[in-house]
């Protein structure tokens, strides 16, 4: 996985072209509201119903409640209409021990809290899928593993609670789809951050740990996990390459951290993984694999932002699953966007002095920044196998399109290809096309890549209201670009994948 625009995450310093940095073989930001116990939330729709990220098979037959031929209500019951529905699409944060506040595996557990999914639902809350299809954003195919619910199956739900939640017949019980994985199967590394962290005061810290996957040769992952050890804390984690193993000389005697902001703090790095609340694992399609050199070391970038009271981290960790002999295509991780001038994109927004400046007003409700980014002309072909969008806690709406060069038959000038038009902060994933990699959105030299981000820097704006209480503070304040938990970003980010023959 790759950084488009360079080792930085934001800004223009250090931009590469992106055949460079494959050539060089470099392929290589939810658990509540901040400050939150993992799965807590203020909102009465996000405690009713987690769910994990899978599609179940559409159910056929009779809606749900339809009279039948006496004129009588068709019976709803759980363990034949509605377990099929919820374990399969809530079931995989909702057990015991999960990130879900609450089990709901069984009819006991259920069936307390059947009005409240179904009101969390209705309201779009749950389950936690921010992409949507609006009238300005129709993406050319589906996503993978969409865990909202179809049309009948929210019927279903309705009924069952109108009829007062019956349990049915157990022992002729539907048969369930399993839910989505949420961790990283048949990993083969583990690595864990050496040594404990402490964040007590209002300040944020930014700290690099330095790993050692124990790659003698050039090997090729398939597979990739971050995993925040206290998410109170753990803003985001950005995962690097250290191809020279020089961070093992910037920590401690026993792996003590080491100060870093924007990026490692190493010669040759190149970004391999991102960890935000709601990240599910990295796994690309079907012959793709990102390469890591031999002796190479990770370097786990986290950030850390303040609850207002002690808390500790020494668990925050990453999975590594290798990919067997050479892959077709070379996967990486693009981030495209952060621009802050007019030279990078930036485009003149409504609240600016004259120049283009990205800087939200406290107080202002309906912000907008806008970038428009050229991808240059000496790039690869790039296959979009999956998008999302990063802001933070200020951010309300995010649409990132592609501007076609030369599109080809059957492919817009101008392409969108996800909106999240219910920013929240704590659920953020990788959306995958569900098609196969041929057909999947593709990106060639010259096209330009368009973000807008839309943001409310109010009280109104729950999400910020409670991260500006946590360090403090009682009103909004101007927000400007950067890392820190108060800061904003408009943050494209990417799967993509290249022919291995191409950059050969």
């Amino acid at each position: 996985m790759l950084a488009l625009r360079g080792s930085r995450v934001f800004g223009r310093r250090g931009v590469l072209g992106l055949a460079a940095l494959v050539m060089t073989g470099a392929p290589g930001c939810k658990d509540g509201e901040p400050g939150d116990e993992a799965g807590d939330s203020t909102s009465a729709a996000t405690t009713a119903a987690t769910a994990a990220t899978t599609t179940a098979t559409p159910t056929t037959g009779a809606s749900a409640g339809e009279s039948s031929d006496t004129g009588e209500q068709a019976a709803v019951t759980w363990h034949q209409d509605i377990a099929p529905i919820v374990l399969s699409k809530c079931g995989g944060c909702h057990i015991a021990g999960g990130i879900g506040p609450f089990s709901l595996q069984n009819y006991e557990e259920a069936a307390q809290f059947g009005a409240a999914m179904l009101d969390a639902v209705e309201r779009k809350s749950m389950p936690p899928f921010l992409a949507e299809t609006t009238d300005e954003c129709e993406p050319r195919f589906d996503f993978k593993d969409d865990p909202r619910l179809t049309d009948d199956e929210l019927e279903k739900l309705r009924a069952w609670v109108d009829q007062d939640r019956p349990e049915g017949d157990a022992k002729a019980a539907a048969p369930i789809d399993p839910p989505m994985d949420l961790e990283l199967k048949d990993a083969d590394v583990h690595l864990t951050i050496p040594s404990e962290v402490t964040m007590t005061g209002t300040k944020d810290q930014y700290l690099c740990f330095s790993v050692d996957p124990g790659f003698t040769s050039d090997t090729w992952l398939d597979g990739l996990q971050i995993n925040a050890g206290n998410p109170k804390i753990v803003h985001h984690v950005l995962a690097y390459l250290d191809e020279n193993a020089e961070s093992a000389d910037k920590v401690g005697p026993n792996g003590e951290p080491y100060t870093c902001f924007g990026g490692p703090g190493v010669s040759a790095s190149g970004l391999v993984g991102v960890w935000a609340p709601g990240s599910l694992p990295f796994v690309p399609p079907d012959n793709v694999a990102m390469r890591v050199p031999a002796g190479s070391r990770i370097v786990l970038s986290v950030h850390y932002h303040p609850t207002g009271t002690e808390e500790r981290d020494n668990s925050t960790s990453i999975d590594l699953r290798i990919f067997e002999g050479l892959p077709t295509y070379v996967g990486m991780l693009a981030l495209v966007g952060n621009e802050g001038s007019q030279g990078g994109g930036l485009q003149p927004g409504p609240n600016d002095p004259g120049t283009p400046v990205f800087k939200i007003p406290a107080g202002v409700t309906d912000h907008t920044e806008e970038m428009f980014i050229g991808l240059g002309n000496d790039i690869p072909e790039l296959r979009v196998f999956g998008v999302t969008s990063h802001m933070h806690y200020v951010g309300t709406d995010m649409k990132i399109s592609v501007q076609h060069k030369a599109p080809t038959q059957g492919v817009p000038d101008s392409e969108c290809l996800v909106q999240t038009p219910r920013w929240d902060f704590q659920w953020q994933r990788l959306y995958g096309y569900d098609t196969d990699l041929d057909s999947v959105p593709r990106v060639q030299p010259g096209d330009e890549v368009h973000l807008r981000c839309t943001y409310n820097n109010s009280m109104s704006n729950p999400f910020l209201a409670k991260a500006l209480s946590e360090q403090g503070l009682t009103e909004p304040q101007d927000v400007v670009l950067g890392e820190a938990t108060l800061d904003e970003m408009c943050l494209g980010v990417f799967g993509i994948a290249v022919k291995l023959s191409d950059v050969l």
